[in-house]
């Protein structure tokens, strides 16, 4: 039980990254600026917890789910993953938003033009 957690958090980024690769949203469509973006996003982050433990704000909880294992003091080896996921996560429907937008934009302009 111990690396629920962890082990949903890589089977939904594995499944993020099959949705990318079906519709080439962002790994799939531009390889190089989506890990720009992606590490640019995650050391951000991480950065960000960092100075939230450092500053007594973020506390790792106690949970059964989670490993246990830890990186460096309140800074679970969940996290960085939980990170990763959440900069795939939002570029994913990101760009599947500007699609479905320019999409939908583009069908009402045919529409109007229509005689």
């Amino acid at each position: 039980m111990g690396v629920l957690y962890l082990g949903a958090l890589i089977l939904f980024s594995g499944c993020m990254l099959l949705l990318d690769r079906r519709f080439r949203l962002f790994f799939w469509r531009d390889a190089l600026s989506a890990t720009i973006v992606t590490v640019a996003g995650f050391v951000f982050f991480l950065l960000w917890d960092v100075a939230g433990i450092a500053g007594g704000i973020f506390f790792r909880g106690e949970a059964t789910i989670a490993t246990g294992i830890v990186l460096a003091p309140e800074l679970p080896i969940e996290e960085p993953v939980f990170l990763l996921f959440l900069v795939l996560c939002t570029m994913i429907l990101y760009t599947g938003a500007v699609r479905i937008l320019a999409h939908l934009g583009a069908r009402r302009e045919a529409q109007e033009r229509r005689p």
